[in-house]
This record gives C-alpha cells, sequence and structure tokens, in this order.
C-alpha cells in the first residue's frame, strides 16, 4: 500500500471518532461559550471509546465548561484527564464552577480514573474545593496518577486535598478496592509544613506511592519529618523529589531513617535542601545498607563538606545501577571537587557526577576564572538551579575588574544554550530570572548587547513553550517591578533602570504577548508605557 494510502486511511478512520484519545493539547483555544465549544463537545460525543481527553494549554470558562461536562456524561470509559493550563487569563472566581460541573460529569457517568492531571492552573485552595467531592467519589477509587503541580493550593488547600484522599481510601475500602494511588505531584504549591503533615498522614494510610514529587513547597524540618514517617509504610516507592526545601541536619537525619525501610528506590532528589554535612551523612549510611538499586542521588547546593561529599561516594561507589551523583554547589572548593574526581576515576565511574567532573581541567583562564566563580560564589546557595544563568551574568558584572567585563561574551556564549533547557512551566520563577538578568545592564555598549541578547533568547524560548503560562509571567514581572498591584505579598524588588529599559526594549520584539495594562510614572516607565502602545496600535 502506497504511502498517500496509508495516510488518507488514517486520516478517515481518524474522522470515525472510535480511537481512545481525543487531543486538543496546546492549541490556545479560547473557549468561552456555548457556540466557541460546540465542536469540541460533538466530537467528545461522537468518540465512541474515549479513554483519554486532552485539554491542555486552552483556556476554558465556565459556560463552556458546562457544554463539555454535558458531553462526558456518558463516556464511562473514560479513564485520563489532562486538563493542565486550562484557565489562563480566567478569574479565580470562574475556575471552582468550572470544575465542579467537569467533576460532576465524571461522577455522573461511572467511570473509574487512573490519571487526573491539572497542573499549571493557579486555582488555589478554592480550586481543590471544586475538585473535593470528585476527588472522595468513586471515580477516584481507582486513582493511579494525581498531577497538581504549580497550582498554587496553599497550606489551606493541600489540607483539603489531604482530607480528600483520606476519604477516598477510605470509602475505596469499604467497597473492597482500596485507593492504590502510585504517583504524586504536587510542587510549587506554597503547602510549607501543615500541607506537607496533612499530606503526609493521606500517604501513610495509602501506602502505595510510587513517585512522590513535592519540590519548592516552603516545607521545613517538622513536615518533611512527617513525610519521612509517611514514605516508610510506601515499600514500592521508586522516586522521591523534595527538591528546594529545607532539611536541615533534623530533617534529613529523619529521612536517613526512612530510607533504610525502602528497598525499591531509584530516584533521590534532596537538591537544594540544605541537608548540610551532618545530614548527608546519615543519608549516606543508610545508602550504604540498602537501596541496592539506586540510580541518581541529587544532594547538590546543600552546604556540604569536601569530606561529607567522599563519605556519601564511598556509600554509593558499589551500586551498579547509579548513573548520576549530583554533588554540585557544595563547600567543595577546587580541592574537593579534584578528590571526588580522583575517586570515581580510580573505580572507572567518573561519569557519574555529570558537569562536577569537568571541573578545574580545563587548563585556559576563562574556564578556570568560570569554574572559580561557580565554586566560591554564594549567589548559588541563595538561588535554586533555575537561575544560575543570571547569578552567572551577575557575579561577572557586579565586580569592578575590567577583565571579567571583557570575557562576559564568551560567558554568555555558553551559558545561552543552557536556557534552552530551562524548566518553564514556572512562570514566577521566570519573571525571578529576568529581574536577576536585567539588573546588571549598564550603557556601555558591549554589556547592553549581552544583556538584550541573554534575555532575548530566553524569552523567545519561553512564550513559544506550550506550557509557558505567559499572563503569569507578565503579571508577575509587572507586580515587581510596581506597575501592577498584586493581589499577595511579594518580595519588594529595588527597580533599576535596567529593568525598565530592556522591558522596554523586550515589549517591542515579536516575542513578546499583548495586550498588557501599564501603569507608569519617571522618564522610563513613559518609555516602556510608549513602546507597548506602538505594539497595540501596530
Amino acid at each position: 500500500m502506497a504511502s498517500q494510502d496509508i495516510a488518507q486511511l488514517t486520516e478517515a478512520l481518524a474522522k470515525t471518532h472510535v480511537g481512545e484519545e481525543l487531543s486538543y493539547r496546546g492549541q490556545g483555544l479560547k473557549l468561552d461559550d456555548k457556540q466557541s465549544v460546540e465542536g469540541i463537545a460533538r466530537e467528545i460525543e461522537q468518540c465512541k471509546y474515549l479513554k483519554a481527553l486532552r485539554l491542555e494549554g486552552n483556556t476554558i470558562g465556565v459556560e463552556a465548561a458546562r457544554v463539555i461536562a454535558k458531553a462526558l456524561e456518558s463516556k464511562k470509559e473514560l479513564q485520563r484527564c489532562h486538563w493542565s493550563d486550562m484557565f489562563t487569563g480566567r478569574l479565580r472566581s470562574e475556575i471552582p464552577p468550572a470544575l465542579k460541573s467537569l467533576g460532576n460529569a465524571l461522577m455522573t457517568s461511572g467511570t473509574r480514573l487512573t490519571e487526573l492531571d491539572l497542573s499549571d492552573n493557579a486555582f488555589g485552595p478554592d480550586g481543590i474545593k471544586g475538585i473535593e467531592v470528585l476527588l472522595k467519589s468513586p471515580a477516584c477509587h481507582t486513582l493511579q496518577e494525581l498531577r497538581l503541580n504549580n497550582c498554587g493550593m496553599g497550606i489551606g488547600g493541600g489540607i483539603i486535598l489531604a482530607s480528600a484522599l483520606a476519604e477516598c481510601y477510605k470509602q475505596s475500602s469499604v467497597a473492597g478496592s482500596p485507593l492504590k494511588l502510585k504517583v504524586f505531584i504536587a510542587g510549587r504549591n506554597r503547602l510549607e509544613n501543615d500541607g506537607a503533615i496533612a499530606l503526609a498522614h493521606s500517604f501513610q494510610m495509602i501506602g502505595s506511592l510510587e513517585e512522590v514529587h513535592m519540590p519548592q513547597n516552603g516545607i521545613n524540618h517538622p513536615g518533611i519529618t512527617a513525610l519521612a514517617t509517611a514514605m516508610q509504610h510506601s515499600l514500592n516507592l521508586r522516586v522521591l523529589n523534595l527538591n528546594d526545601n529545607t532539611f536541615t541536619k533534623r530533617g534529613a537525619v529523619a529521612m536517613a531513617q526512612a530510607l533504610r525501610h525502602l528497598r525499591n528506590v531509584q530516584v533521590i532528589n534532596f537538591g537544594d535542601c540544605l541537608v548540610r554535612s551532618e545530614g548527608a551523612i546519615a543519608i549516606a549510611a543508610a545508602l550504604r545498607e540498602g537501596l541496592p538499586i539506586l540510580k541518581e542521588l541529587n544532594l547538590s547546593f546543600g552546604e556540604i563538606s569536601e569530606a561529607a561529599a567522599l563519605v556519601v561516594a564511598t556509600a554509593v561507589r558499589d551500586k551498579a545501577d547509579l548513573q548520576k551523583l549530583d554533588l554540585n554547589g557544595n563547600c567543595l572548593g577546587e580541592d574537593g571537587c579534584e578528590a571526588l574526581k580522583e575517586f570515581w576515576e580510580s573505580v572507572n565511574r567518573a561519569d557519574v557526577l555529570g558537569s562536577l567532573r569537568y571541573c578545574f581541567i580545563a587548563g585556559d583562564s576563562l574556564s578556570d576564572l568560570l569554574c572559580f566563580l561557580c565554586f566560591q560564589s554564594t549567589c548559588f546557595v541563595l538561588f535554586d538551579n533555575h537561575i544560575l544563568t543570571a547569578c552567572l551574568i551577575s557575579i561577572f558584572y557586579q565586580g569592578n575588574v575590567n577583565y571579567l567585563r571583557s570575557v562576559s561574551c564568551w560567558i554568555i556564549a555558553k551559558i545561552c544554550p543552557l536556557m534552552c533547557q530551562l524548566d518553564f512551566s514556572d512562570a514566577t520563577k521566570m519573571a525571578e530570572v529576568f529581574l536577576q538578568i536585567t539588573s546588571v545592564y549598564k550603557e556601555e555598549a558591549e554589556v547592553k548587547q549581552v544583556v538584550f541578547e541573554t534575555v532575548d533568547t530566553l524569552l523567545r524560548k519561553a512564550f513559544s513553550s506550550p506550557h509557558f503560562q505567559s499572563y503569569i509571567f507578565v503579571s508577575s514581572l509587572m507586580v515587581n517591578l510596581g506597575l501592577l498591584k498584586g493581589e499577595e505579598k511579594m518580595k519588594k524588588v529595588c527597580v533599576l533602570p535596567g529593568h525598565l529599559i530592556v522591558l522596554e526594549h523586550c515589549v517591542g520584539q515579536d516575542y513578546f504577548p499583548l495586550p498588557i495594562t501599564v501603569l507608569s510614572c519617571s522618564s522610563a516607565r513613559d518609555a516602556l508605557k510608549t513602546a507597548l502602545e506602538k505594539r497595540i496600535t501596530a
């Protein structure tokens, strides 16, 4: 059969809607009312064996959600709801009723979900209330994957979620088939200790988790200790990601104790968690005794000394499956990096160190200078990995040494490609990166060009990403710069001319989204406003 015939057959089969998945992913549809969503509702109704519905990357209003919900009421086979990033630009008051409509439809249909993804929807605690009844219902008794990354749940939302999961487990147990949740993802939600403790109680009750991802939640040692206790009951745990929380010694020791009970863990990410040397040694002791199939261990940016890092390396040396040991950003110094490199080279496994293995071996002055700054500067303790690029630039320009400026273009040339690997799902974090980079702006031609090119590279990549929330990025940026009033308290930024001048440059580029409201004053703000008005009226 010719390739053209195959293509025609594929297209014909697609039009019959007998497949298992309908996808509208990343189409940027603005679905406000019945008319705007009629086509989607009709296709849902015509899809006879719908098992997966992808709505991510669109924006759905209350009325449109009701129409979609009506079409879902007959879809008993539906198992996977990929509904991340589907409320961009909506009022927070619109989201709970939209979620309730969709949830009610799932319960009416009698479906049994295995996956529910509502990540990157900034709905806060009220959004969790919108799915609370659904999570307790039989529709979620079979749930295996729950993804709520970057939803702004806060402490209140975390507590409501924990209660709903506990109730789901109790009711499903009474029905004879206990909830067996395997994957839980809730990073960047400001859960803090109280939210983490509440969820830990539910996790301990469920006991079936295989992957837990809760990075960047402001959890300190009380919450970490509660999670550690809960993890001991999930004997099939494979992935534990608590990156960018704060363990300190007490949390690290509690987590080390939990690891002694687990045999199936393959990935541990405790980077940016301030485990410190004593905590690292405690974790090393647990690793030495167990975790035989460990593949990745991240203890980066944890204020770990050279001696403690070598203890960790010794503990995992004989693990045959180990592929990556990340100890970057710790208190190692040149001698510590060299000692680690020599240690792993002695067993012919230097590759497990990743980028750390290349430090201080290049020989040329530029590479040596870059490595020195990477390992000696405190900037890498203060910021997470996403702001690595901005910190490097800041380090170079904040110094008074002309030599640093003379090599700035070389550094940017090396760093810019790394920007393409950044996680663009966190628009607020990208706003912080922007502010860091633009803070070093100067009117000197070389510096000006480097900053413009760096920001253009970053934002062009960000705005082209289907998962990047442009509205949140722009809003966060405007609030930080004092151009808009924010609903929540934010860390004050000392607004510099460079922030506004570079932003003026950016809004004149074709990649920058519109419209944007700017309340401005001063010459720099007026220039920015003028640039925005030119784009809007163009």
